[in-house]
């Protein structure tokens, strides 16, 4: 396996972040919940909801690729990094806020 530096190498990168990240965050606040004894299955709705409203746009975002000429592809290729790193702060500030 080659892993390179072109640009779809660094949306999939984007996209391992960003998942990779919010199995972190699961994994911990699981952890947190189940060390305190009230262990509630009702905080995996907010993780589902997550998966809605942030890994399916980034998914939808390259599937438009196809769709888009070439000359205005670039301003996808934009929103979907700026979002991608919006959602990587947004668990980074999340899993941090856990340890305080």
């Amino acid at each position: 396996m080659d892993y390179g530096f072109s640009l779809v190498d660094w949306m999939l990168y984007t996209l391992w972040a960003v998942i990779g990240l919010m199995i972190l965050d699961f994994v911990i606040a699981f952890i947190r919940s189940f060390w305190k004894g009230s262990f509630d299955t009702s905080f995996i709705l907010g993780y589902l909801k997550d998966i809605l409203y942030f890994l399916v746009p980034l998914q939808f975002l390259t599937s438009m690729f196809g769709l888009v000429p070439t000359q205005t592809r670039w301003i996808l290729i934009t929103f979907f990094f700026i979002s991608g790193i919006a959602i990587v702060i947004k668990y980074l500030k999340d899993i941090f806020s856990k340890f305080r």
